[in-house]
C-alpha cells in the first residue's frame, strides 16, 4: 500500500469527493472556499469553478454537468458558463441550518443531510431530491451533523453518519421509493479519536469511514466491525472515494485546522490517493432520470 499525495490545489476543508466512471476524472469540493474542483489524472489538469454560498456535497448529473448541494438548497452548475442555478430547497433551511453531505442513489436520485450550523442542537434533516422535483422531501430527522451517505452494493441498506453524536446509522433502504426505515447504530468512532465524515462503501460490501481528527480510514465489515484502519499522514481526513479505471484508487481530501483557528501543518487541506488495497470501488451514478 502506498499513499501518494497529489499535486492539486490544497483546500480549506476539502470534502465531497466523486468519481465519474464516464469521464475517468475526479472532483472534489472546498467546502468554506465555495469552490469546485475537477482533476483528470489523464493530462494532471485541474479545473475550478467558484459558487456562491458554501457547499456541501456534489454529483455530477446525467447530462455531464453537476449538481450542488449549497447552504440553501440543491443547485445546477454548468461547467462551461459556472452558472449556478436553484434547483430545489426546503423551508427548513436558514440561518441556522444548511445542507451537507450528499450522495446519488442506483436510481439517480440525490440523498442530501443538513446540519445544525452551530452544532448544537439536532436541527438537521435527510432529503430526497427525486429526478425532476422542484423541492426536497424530508426522508429523516434528529440529525446534528450530517455526513457519509453511501449504499450497500445490493441498495437495501443506506448508512448515515451523525459526526457529532460520532455515530454511522445503518437504514433499511427501499430503492424504488426512495425512503429509509429502521435507523439503528451501525458503528460507533467514540474509541477512533475522531468523527465520522465522508464514506463510502466498496465492491465487498464494507463501509470505509474518514475518521476526522483521528487520522485514519477505517473499513467497516457490513456487520459494524472493524476489518482493517489505514493512517493517514495528516489528521483530518474529509471523505473517501474510490476512482480510477479499475476503482481501485481510494481518493482523500482532507481539512486545515487553520479554519479551526488552530495551527496547521504545510501539507494540510492536501488531497492523497491510496494505491494497491486490492479492493475495488462501486462505480458512482449520475443524477437525474
Amino acid at each position: 500500500m502506498q499513499i501518494r499525495r497529489l499535486d492539486v490545489p490544497q483546500c480549506s476543508v476539502g470534502e465531497g469527493p466523486v468519481w465519474d466512471v464516464q469521464t475517468q476524472n475526479y472532483f472534489w469540493i472546498d467546502i468554506l472556499e465555495k469552490a469546485v474542483y475537477r482533476l483528470d489524472p489523464a493530462t494532471g489538469k485541474t479545473q475550478r469553478w467558484s459558487v456562491p454560498n458554501i457547499i456541501g456535497s456534489m454529483a455530477i448529473s446525467r447530462d455531464g454537468n453537476a449538481i450542488v448541494a449549497l447552504a440553501n438548497g440543491v443547485h445546477t452548475l454548468d461547467f462551461a458558463t459556472g452558472e449556478c442555478r436553484m434547483l430545489a430547497t426546503s423551508p427548513d433551511l436558514n440561518d441556522q441550518v444548511q445542507l451537507a453531505d450528499g450522495k446519488v442513489d442506483r436510481r439517480g436520485r440525490f440523498i442530501v443531510g443538513s446540519s445544525d450550523r452551530g452544532m448544537k442542537e439536532a436541527r438537521g434533516k435527510l432529503y430526497a431530491l427525486d429526478p425532476g422535483a422542484s423541492a426536497l422531501r424530508i426522508i429523516d430527522t434528529d440529525i446534528f451533523l450530517a455526513n457519509g451517505p453511501c449504499w450497500s452494493p445490493d441498495d437495501r441498506t443506506f448508512y448515515h453518519a451523525d459526526s457529532i453524536r460520532k455515530l454511522i446509522y445503518a437504514y433499511d433502504y427501499d430503492i424504488e421509493r426512495g425512503t429509509v426505515s429502521n435507523r439503528r447504530p451501525f458503528a460507533s468512532t467514540a474509541e477512533l479519536g475522531g468523527i465520522p465524515d465522508g464514506a463510502t462503501v466498496d465492491a465487498e460490501g464494507h463501509v470505509w469511514s474518514a475518521i476526522c481528527e483521528g487520522g485514519k480510514l477505517v473499513r467497516f465489515r457490513p456487520d459494524g466491525s472493524i476489518e482493517r484502519i489505514v493512517t493517514m499522514p495528516l489528521k483530518l481526513p474529509g471523505s473517501v472515494m474510490f476512482g480510477g479505471a479499475a476503482l481501485d484508487l481510494l481518493y482523500v481530501p482532507t481539512l486545515s485546522p487553520a479554519f479551526l483557528g488552530r495551527p496547521a501543518d504545510p501539507l494540510d487541506g492536501s488531497t492523497f490517493v491510496i494505491e494497491g488495497l486490492g479492493i475495488r470501488g462501486l462505480p458512482e451514478p449520475r443524477f437525474g432520470a
